[in-house]
């Protein structure tokens, strides 16, 4: 990866969820939960700007404890329950790059619901964005389930099918094509593909494979406590 690149890392965690209350500032290991995902990026040594955006100030304030080097106020129109993300994130680039006074060649977003991730993960998935001169970088875990063997839709005349039918029969699981559940953890732009496309499938994306074990996504409070069990598991052994 090229040195004269500049980078920006964000994060965008909104004051309210459902699934579980006022999760990015819940403690987990003594920290609220979006303090591990700045950690992170620190640690990844990517980064000339780590920003923030959201619609809490106590979740700014926090941010600002934890080390973030900008501080987004997210408008609430981009912040609601059915709000999409992409537009959240273009906002805090276009605020970064107006307080920093310069535009970013890549743009890195840590979900702050996916703190299992390690440093090395966020290197390696923007590597994978840099080195091969790609879109867009996108992460997942190999899936549990196979649209070709044992993921079903049921139609409108109410018959189960197979969600991908093959043209093959698939006796086992493991003998169909390789799967893979995205896992909200990192997602990598080359700014202008950030900007010029309003989806995140493009022609030319990437995926950067994750473990299962780095790929919890909490939303529920049984993901919640998966997530507090491995990361205690973690600690020990480390």
């Amino acid at each position: 990866m090229g040195d004269a690149v500049k980078r920006l890392c964000t994060l965008c965690a909104r004051g309210g969820s459902k699934g579980v209350p006022n999760k990015n500032l819940r403690p987990l290991l003594g920290r609220p939960l979006l303090a591990h995902s700045l950690e992170q990026a620190r640690a990844s040594g990517l980064f000339d700007a780590i920003a923030v955006s959201s619609d809490s100030s106590e979740i700014l304030a926090a941010a600002r404890n934890y080390g973030a080097d900008h501080l987004i106020e997210r408008p609430a129109e981009l912040a609601s329950d059915t709000a999409p993300k992409l537009p959240a994130i273009r906002h805090c680039v276009t605020e970064t790059e107006r307080l920093a006074g310069h535009n970013f060649d890549t743009v890195v977003d840590l979900d702050a619901t996916s703190p299992l991730r390690e440093p090395q993960d966020i290197v390696n998935a923007t590597a994978m964005l840099e080195d091969r001169r790609v879109s867009n970088v996108i992460t997942g875990a190999p899936a549990r389930r196979s649209p070709y063997f044992n993921l079903v839709e049921v139609g409108q005349d109410g018959i189960a099918r197979l969600s991908k039918p093959s043209p093959r029969p698939i006796a086992r699981r493991q003998d169909a094509p390789a799967c893979y559940d995205m896992n909200a953890s990192i997602y990598v732009w080359h700014r202008q593909s950030l900007f010029g496309s309003d989806t995140l499938f493009n022609p030319d994306t990437l995926l950067y494979v994750m473990p299962e074990e780095r790929s919890v996504d909490i939303d529920s409070e049984l993901d919640f406590m998966i997530v507090e069990h491995l990361m205690k598991a973690r600690a020990k052994h480390a």
